[in-house]
């Protein structure tokens, strides 16, 4: 999240425990689908002949477009390098909630129960995260703006938050970048705009109650967009190395043995520079890590068999256009099928 935003008034809100205080607003208005046929009996839009039958599996990516006021975006793909965006290109889910009411960096997973989470950016500055859940991707819970920074007063932001499934203790791990200004001193003025980002995150098993923020990932450098990619037996966190003076602006990588860490020392970058928000998964015997290339308008991807020795396939990639920073996971064709139905837009390299 590069290149800003006043909470909206509060119909409701309650402290949660255990914990510091983390506060949970939830707009009294439930999610919708913006422009949906399946709803509406409106027309299906344009097709496709790769559209034309249901995959047994596939790969989804959620994104944003703009700015990410109109809200959520899916395109999917059977190969997990040409994708097509679904809806024709239209938004699924429109934003409701946080301080500016947007959706920029959402990240969904599936959880063993086979309910999508997801979590979104809802504002350049402010303490709070957007979250919803959904069985089918289509009809969405009631909207919530998490005010994860609720105890900090020093905080400036809370940029592209990650969930996952920590299943050695069956809970969600939720993880995001805020700076808070009175802290790491040591590394002010190293980027843009007085930001100087570290990770922070909480845990919950049922999103009601959460347990307190704290600190997840410093480096010793200005850092956001990690997200978890398990491998190997292991969890290895890939995140932006945020650095402007000089500027680095790459991914790197740090491992642990739990999705909670504690991490080790960061890694050398395995991209080159002006790149964010990196989405991983594993794709035959290679992972492969999508990133979004800002400055150029498109999105890259390396891949790799060891996350070690690397391979730029950027030039592989068909993606939707305008698309910015998501997340790719693997999906089942239950969940393919009806969203198959909406229509595919054009796509780009």
């Amino acid at each position: 999240m590069e290149s800003k935003g006043r909470a909206p008034a509060l119909r409701r809100s309650a402290k949660l425990r255990p914990g510091p205080a983390l506060l949970l607003l939830a707009a009294m208005t439930f999610g919708s689908i913006a422009a949906d046929p399946l709803r509406s009996g409106g027309d299906l839009g344009p097709t496709d002949s790769r559209l034309s039958n249901t995959a047994e599996q596939g790969y989804l990516f959620c994104y944003f477009v703009s700015n990410g006021e109109d809200g959520l975006h899916l395109a999917w793909s059977r190969d997990g390098y040409r994708w097509e965006a679904l809806n024709g290109g239209r938004s699924l889910l429109e934003p409701r909630v946080g301080e500016s009411r947007l959706m920029r960096d959402p990240c969904f997973m599936r959880a063993p129960d086979g309910t999508f989470h997801m979590v979104w950016t809802t504002s350049w500055e402010g303490r709070s995260i957007g979250y919803a859940s959904s069985r089918d991707l289509l009809h969405w819970s009631e909207q919530k703006a998490l005010i994860v920074m609720g105890d900090e007063p020093a905080a400036l932001n809370c940029w592209a938050p990650e969930i996952t499934w920590d299943a050695q203790k069956g809970q969600f791990l939720i993880f995001w970048a805020s700076t808070i200004t009175n802290r790491f001193l040591e590394t002010a003025g190293q980027a843009e705009n007085h930001y100087n980002h570290r990770m922070y995150c909480t845990t919950t098993k049922d999103f009601q109650t959460f347990t307190g923020t704290r600190l997840y990932y410093d480096p010793g450098f200005n850092i956001i967009d990690a997200t978890l990619l398990p491998a190997k037996g292991r969890f290895y966190l890939l995140f932006k190395d945020e650095t402007f003076k000089p500027p680095r602006k790459y991914l790197r990588m740090a491992v642990a043995d739990s999705p909670e860490g504690p991490f080790g020392p960061p890694g050398p970058p395995f991209t080159r520079r002006w790149v964010e928000g990196p989405t991983a998964l594993r794709l035959g015997d290679e992972y492969i890590v999508y990133f979004d290339c800002y400055r150029e308008q498109r999105y890259g991807a390396m891949t790799s068999k060891d996350l070690v020795r690397w391979r730029d396939v950027s030039d592989r990639l068909v993606m939707p256009a305008g698309a910015h920073h998501g997340t790719v996971v693997q999906a089942p064709g239950a969940v393919l099928g009806p969203l198959l139905q909406l229509g595919a837009a054009p796509t780009r390299p």
